[in-house]
């Protein structure tokens, strides 16, 4: 998967790169020998020095001597020694691997109406998750002070929702960058975490935050902010979460994310996803944009929002997304006189989508009517992406994904009718709902392979089973 751009974070993120500025070259030299064999152990399963020594260029003594400080520190780990049923001969070469439970990384989508959050280890391997539905959404237009307090709700709620998955996960909470602070570089830091863990004693408590990826739906500029557009919605989505959370934070457009998750997918199944549009629409459309294996962006992060649609579709309500269409088309339709037994029983402020779609599914003609609406709308937005960035597959994400079939055989039908080819590929996303906090946890690890040590680099690890002369082997 290609690197995507830098999304916003604070400055516990960057603090390791601007304090590189004016150091010695020995110093520089630690930092990027320790950098290599973080990324090396980043990659691989378990390596001895020989395969690190392949893989970094650097000697022998230099891969063992990093290796002994990164173990020291807590961040890699003795592996044992591989069986492959031939009788030893000699002494064995160490094996080294990455703990990956050294560190937790938090990957959030702050939904209107719903967070989640899920914890994760180094390795990427889920370790906790938690959802609250929230009470009240932020609200939006001219009251500013009731917004702000609705905002300010939201992100107590947020707050407490990390709280609550990194207790499960283990994690101690945010990292405390103090004890590194005072040295002028990444290696530097490095011993400075050593002598605190051995200071600790590294068994007292879990590991610490060292990421957080947020998923909001709204625009995202580089710094993590998001412009005070759409009559409040999007400062309401994104109050200033990255500087408003604990520790090191991202964040980013949730349909950005979801793109990316997509992406990550489709790679595996060695699918083609160099050019992709993940569409969420749920309540709104939003669209994440891939375009020769990079995320598109944008002024602002605007890249992917969905306003234009007002305009082309002639609708001032474009952008409403398949629950909201769903919705109001089916109200509409019946305000119009047209009948409907399953859904003229239900009183008009419960009606949903998902009453229109299950009955769609039991032939109610009103239903199956709305949801070839919404199959019409869907193949002119996905032809409208196809021929304007030239995407070649349009994926349907979020909750939505999983009802959405019926839809997609209407929009697949009509695509030949409204466009010409090459037409777009319509999928319907596997993610089910957790599709932008796959995203939010395929950026965290991307940035930690990225560089390590502006990350690992922020906080002493505390391993709760600290080698002893009982256990380690040399």
């Amino acid at each position: 998967m290609s690197t995507p751009p830098r999304t916003g974070q604070n400055s516990q993120v960057g603090k390791v790169r601007s304090a590189d500025r004016g150091v010695s070259s020995p110093q520089l030299m630690r930092r990027a020998n320790r950098q290599a064999l973080l990324q090396h152990a980043l990659g691989a399963e378990a390596f001895t020095a020989a395969d690190a020594m392949a893989a970094t260029g650097l000697t022998r003594a230099t891969v063992l001597g990093v290796c002994a400080e990164l173990e020291q520190a807590g961040w890699l780990e003795e592996a044992p020694a591989e069986r492959d049923g031939a009788a030893p001969r000699g002494r064995p070469a160490r094996r080294f691997s990455l703990r990956a439970q050294a560190g937790i990384l938090l990957a959030v989508d702050a939904g209107q109406h719903t967070l989640a959050a899920h914890a994760a280890d180094l390795r990427g391997r889920e370790l906790a998750a938690e959802r609250l539905v929230l009470e009240d959404a932020p609200l939006v237009g001219d009251d500013l002070e009731a917004g702000a307090a609705a905002a300010e709700r939201r992100l107590e709620a947020l707050r407490a929702l990390l709280d609550r998955v990194s207790a499960r996960a283990g994690a101690r909470g945010p990292v405390d960058a103090a004890r590194a602070e005072g040295s002028h570089d990444a290696a530097g830091a490095v011993d400075a975490l050593t002598a605190a863990g051995a200071a600790d004693g590294r068994g007292t408590a879990g590991a610490p935050r060292l990421l957080t990826v947020v998923g909001v739906p709204a625009p995202v500029d580089a710094e993590g902010r998001s412009p005070s557009g759409d009559a409040g919605y999007w400062p309401a989505m994104n109050p200033g979460l990255v500087d408003a959370l604990d520790g090191p934070v991202l964040v980013e457009n949730d349909a950005n994310l979801a793109a990316l998750a997509e992406r990550a997918h489709l790679a595996l199944s060695g699918a083609d996803a160099d050019h992709l549009a993940a569409l969420l629409m749920g309540e709104r459309f939003g669209a994440g944009l891939v375009v020769d294996g990079r995320l598109l962006r944008g002024a602002d992060g605007g890249a992917g929002e969905m306003r234009f649609l007002d305009a082309v579709l002639g609708d001032h309500r474009g952008a409403d997304g398949v629950a909201a269409l769903a919705r109001r088309w089916a109200l509409e339709a019946l305000e119009a006189g047209e009948t409907s037994a399953a859904l003229s029983a239900l009183p008009p402020a419960e009606l949903g989508a998902k009453d229109v779609f299950l009955a769609a599914r039991d032939g109610d003609a009103l239903a199956r009517a709305v949801l070839e609406r919404i199959g019409d709308r869907l193949a002119r937005i996905a032809m409208i992406l196809s021929s304007l960035i030239a995407v070649d597959t349009v994926v349907v994400a979020g909750a939505i994904a999983e009802a959405i079939d019926p839809v997609l055989e209407h929009a697949r039908e009509a695509l030949p009718r409204i466009g010409t080819p090459p037409l777009p590929q319509l999928r319907a996303s596997s993610l089910g709902r957790d599709v932008v906090v796959r995203g939010a946890l395929e950026l965290a690890l991307t940035r930690l392979r990225e560089d390590p040590l502006a990350l690992l680099a922020t906080g002493p690890v505390q391993d709760p089973h600290p080698p002893t002369e009982g256990n380690r082997t040399s």
